[in-house]
């Protein structure tokens, strides 16, 4: 079969490899699509940070690059392992795609298996990828979704998750207004969630055409253009002088963070969402005086099945956000490159790893 391989920073090749073999416990999946996530393009041009080095293997997997890409995936399951009873063959399935340790509890009621000791991501660690035709998962990181839950949307609910875990961080309640920093995917996701919740949503961007898209998306009550306007002194403008209870970083950029905390209301919580490359900073003075809450959130942890329930209500329409399909040949140049130096007129990009969504 066919996956996109990542060897070093810079480094993703297009190769023929084996298929994965299903093996008691485990499902296997026929990619549909799979998104290009953030993290994978901190990969391309400044990892390796979540994937094993070559000659480095991660504890869990024991793998080391070169390793399939993708985590954000949908699919179709093609076959199931011996004790598999609950998931059928054709079932339409997302993926949880974590690498997590022998003898973590990842039962229902755990709320930190996220954090466990060596944790990393299916598609960056190791076992596979959704960047490869066909994966095979673990039963417990397989989610299956409703048929009428188009699959190029499913692939969305992965980083749906991530945004809806930072929601739960931050203790955002109906009535409440976030200031979003950035309308990336992860920003625009995230202001999703807030707006299911009944939340009230500003979200800053510098881009004329991200910021037509949170409008478009309906996700966004209120945009700014942080290059144009003083965005603090907005933001207490729509909230009549308060400043917004919760925040979220979603750019990995210094001026974004220091604007959400600017932007806070007093004893506001500031939560990051971004994955950083390099340090930032907080101006603590700020931080005390306000009294300022800043956590931050990786992933998801048991929030698949809540996440998918939004969007099989109908209380999240992925489609807006989709802007544009590719295949595996196309990754680089129309997938990888287009994020990294044209993010502006993208949101996010599918591939269909076999060509047959295209």
């Amino acid at each position: 079969m066919r996956a996109a391989r990542y060897y070093d920073r810079g480094d993703i090749r297009i190769e023929d490899i084996d298929e994965p073999v299903v093996t008691p416990g485990t499902v296997g999946i026929d990619v549909a699509w799979c998104g290009i996530c953030g993290t994978d393009l901190h990969e391309y041009a400044d990892g390796p940070i979540f994937i094993p080095p070559a000659g480095h293997p991660q504890p869990i997997s024991g793998e080391s690059a070169p390793v399939t890409l993708g985590h954000e995936m949908s699919g179709v399951v093609y076959a199931v392992g011996d004790g598999v009873d609950d998931v059928a063959v054709g079932d339409h399935v997302v993926v949880e795609p974590y690498i997590i340790g022998e003898g973590v509890d990842t039962g229902p009621d755990s709320h930190d298996y996220h954090l466990s000791a060596d944790m990393n991501f299916i598609g960056l660690g190791g076992c596979g990828g959704g960047l490869g035709e066909k994966i095979v998962v673990k039963r417990r990181w397989v989610h299956p979704i409703s048929p009428t839950i188009p699959l190029d949307q499913a692939a969305l609910i992965e980083p749906l998750s991530v945004g809806f875990h930072a929601v739960e961080r931050s203790g955002a309640r109906s009535g409440d207004t976030a200031f979003i920093t950035g309308a990336g995917p992860i920003g625009l996701l995230t202001a999703a969630v807030c707006k299911a919740e009944g939340v009230t949503t500003i979200v800053s961007e510098p881009s004329s055409l991200r910021r037509q898209k949170a409008l478009e998306a309906k996700v966004a009550d209120h945009v700014i253009d942080p290059s144009a306007e003083d965005v603090a002194a907005r933001v207490r403008a729509i909230t009549d002088g308060r400043g917004a209870d919760v925040g979220f970083e979603c750019t990995s950029v210094q001026p974004g963070l220091d604007a959400l905390v600017d932007a806070l209301a007093p004893r506001g919580v500031a939560v990051v969402v971004s994955i950083w490359s390099h340090p930032g900073s907080i101006d603590m003075q700020r931080l005390v005086l306000k009294e300022l809450d800043m956590r931050g959130t990786i992933a998801y942890v048991n929030s698949h099945p809540a996440t998918i329930r939004l969007v099989e209500e109908g209380r999240i329409d992925l489609a807006p956000f989709i802007t544009g399909r590719i295949g595996l040949d196309n990754l680089v140049d129309d997938g990888f490159d287009t994020l990294l130096h044209h993010n502006e007129t993208a949101v996010k990009i599918l591939v269909s790893p076999s060509g047959a969504g295209l």
